[in-house]
């Protein structure tokens, strides 16, 4: 459903499964693959989509920055700015636009997912792992400081104070370590992962899908308001919400004592 071969796209029932198919390269984020990322979120946001999936094949979600790359902007002695403008055209732009990706997304996270592939996971709204999945900010490892969003998205979920450590050494955490710092939602055994990471995703997918909407936005935005201005906001979007079917679906079915067939409208 997309144009680029280092990215598939599937939309089944409301799911739409975004994977990076670059096994070779341990689904590093090319360019290839970050301007397949972009256009399978413009294809999702045309269609009837409902809820978001990332994932990655071959045994490995990203394994971040691309290598090659790097060494062909060295041995070139490609002009800084001209790098600088590529980084940001490219992997930057690319996590900054799931950020604020109007559905609800999920990072199907079984395998590795470091550098900026550890951001693509934490770009998305939540990550679910198997127990062999792992994640590291290494940046530090091939001479780099931080980019892909890393002093945006770490600090927010591990603590300043955390996020230091992880960066500054360069560790590579594994499913359960990452886990407890909050990095995963869940980590589910590996013979299980799929059945129990999708029972989540079908879930988020048969929810009220406006209000999800409006639930995403407005907790990205917390962080940064006073009490008295989120909860203006939060009036302010309840009173589109409560003008939609899947409102009124769900005060009936609470009536009625039964569970509410949302449609996403």
């Amino acid at each position: 459903m997309t144009d680029n071969d280092a990215v598939r796209l599937a939309l089944d029932d409301g799911v739409a499964t975004v994977t990076i198919d670059r096994p070779d390269r341990r689904n590093a984020l090319s360019r290839e693959v970050s301007d397949g990322l972009r256009e399978a979120l413009a294809t999702v946001e045309e269609r009837e989509g409902r809820c978001l999936v990332v994932e990655g094949a071959g045994g490995a979600f990203s394994a971040g920055g691309d290598i090659a790359a790097m060494r062909e902007g060295i041995e070139g002695d490609a002009p800084i700015d001209q790098r600088v403008r590529e980084l940001e055209r490219t992997t930057s732009e690319t996590l900054a636009r799931l950020v604020t990706f109007s559905l609800p997304t999920v990072a199907k996270v079984d395998g590795p997912a470091v550098g900026a592939g550890a951001n693509l996971a934490l770009a998305c709204d939540l990550q679910l792992a198997s127990d062999r999945a792992s994640m590291g900010f290494v940046f530090r490892n091939v001479g780099l400081s931080v980019d892909a969003g890393t002093s945006y998205l770490l600090p927010r979920v591990v603590g300043e104070n955390v996020a230091k450590e992880l960066v500054f050494t360069g560790e590579i955490l594994d499913a359960e370590r990452a886990g407890e710092l909050g990095l995963f939602n869940h980590v589910f055994p590996e013979g299980e992962f799929d059945e129990r990471a999708d029972a989540i995703v079908e879930r988020i997918a048969a929810g009220p899908t406006v209000a999800l909407r409006h639930a995403k936005r407005l907790l990205g935005e917390g962080l940064g308001k006073s009490i008295d201005r989120a909860m203006t906001d939060e009036a302010v979007a309840q009173g589109v919400v409560f003008e939609s079917a899947d409102h009124e679906e769900g005060v009936e079915a609470f009536l009625e004592g039964r569970d509410p067939a949302f449609e996403g409208r």
